[in-house]
């Protein structure tokens, strides 16, 4: 048998610890002298004791661990609630490094205030364009709600266009326009250039022609588009100061696309009228 502190150090814990599981009843020693009151444990209790970390480091709380050995969850089972729960916290951890990072640009957006912008706001008429598209549903305008829509219909819209063995013909384009829904939610279109000859209900997209915008505010937005606040809001100030008002949504061309989204090079295009 094992004393305490040796138990603890093979078990890479602390003696209190130990304690504490012991008067809860969760890791009970194997043996205690009647005398001095020393706890003795035996190394295959490192198997029970193993159990216990690996839950509590994942969330479990120490009752809910109990439950969880108590009903001699074997090995495998085990393995399979360790996954599930290592998948929720990996999950967890990305959306915290999503809001992070949106923090960060909503704060860089703040610091520039008041500085001089190094882009050109340009307005300019958009001409129509036939596109392939596939549409979705977002909860909100907000890029928490925007994202996860507009990226899976990309990918999704670039799948079949190659399996119908039809080429880009230009820049992807996003667009906005308000759901019938209501209640804020706003939907959201992934759209690819296609030529004249992709005609309407041949494939399993839409091919639409996107409607002319007579004259619309235009700045280049350089880097990821979780950093694209600060290049709206440049538009914003933009509209207001030389007597324009906004008429939709901006629609978003992406004109380079490489792998490392820093290097993204993105147009935003909004409707303008004179206000």
């Amino acid at each position: 048998m094992l004393n305490i502190g040796d138990f603890a150090s093979h078990g890479r814990v602390s003696v209190r610890m130990l304690r504490h599981y012991d008067a809860i009843g969760l890791l009970r020693p194997a043996r205690v002298d009647p005398v001095s009151g020393y706890r003795f444990y035996e190394a295959s209790q490192l198997a029970r004791l193993n159990r216990v970390i690996a839950l509590k480091e994942l969330g479990f709380t120490l009752q809910q661990v109990r439950a969880v050995l108590d009903e001699r969850v074997d090995a495998a089972e085990l393995r399979g609630m360790l996954r599930l729960r290592r998948a929720q916290l990996a999950a967890a951890i990305a959306a915290d490094e999503l809001r992070l990072a949106r923090v960060e640009a909503r704060l860089r957006t703040i610091e520039s205030e008041g500085t001089m912008s190094v882009r050109d706001v340009v307005v300019k008429p958009v001409p129509s364009v036939r596109v392939a598209q596939l549409t979705g549903v977002a909860a909100s305008y907000e890029p928490e709600d925007i994202g996860p829509v507009i990226g899976p219909l990309f990918a999704e819209l670039c799948r079949r266009l190659a399996g119908a063995g039809i080429e880009a013909a230009g820049p992807s384009v996003a667009h906005y326009q308000d759901a019938p829904e209501g209640n804020g939610s706003v939907l959201v279109g992934a759209a690819v250039p296609v030529g004249p000859s992709v005609r309407a209900g041949a494939h399993d997209f839409e091919v639409v022609d996107l409607p002319p915008i007579g004259e619309a505010a235009t700045i280049v937005h350089r880097g990821p588009m979780d950093e694209v606040l600060g290049a709206g809001q440049e538009l914003a100030r933009f509209i207001e100061e030389n007597g324009y008002r906004s008429a939709g949504y901006a629609r978003e061309l992406y004109l380079e696309c490489p792998e490392d989204p820093a290097g993204w090079v993105t147009e935003l295009q909004e409707p303008v009228v004179r206000g």
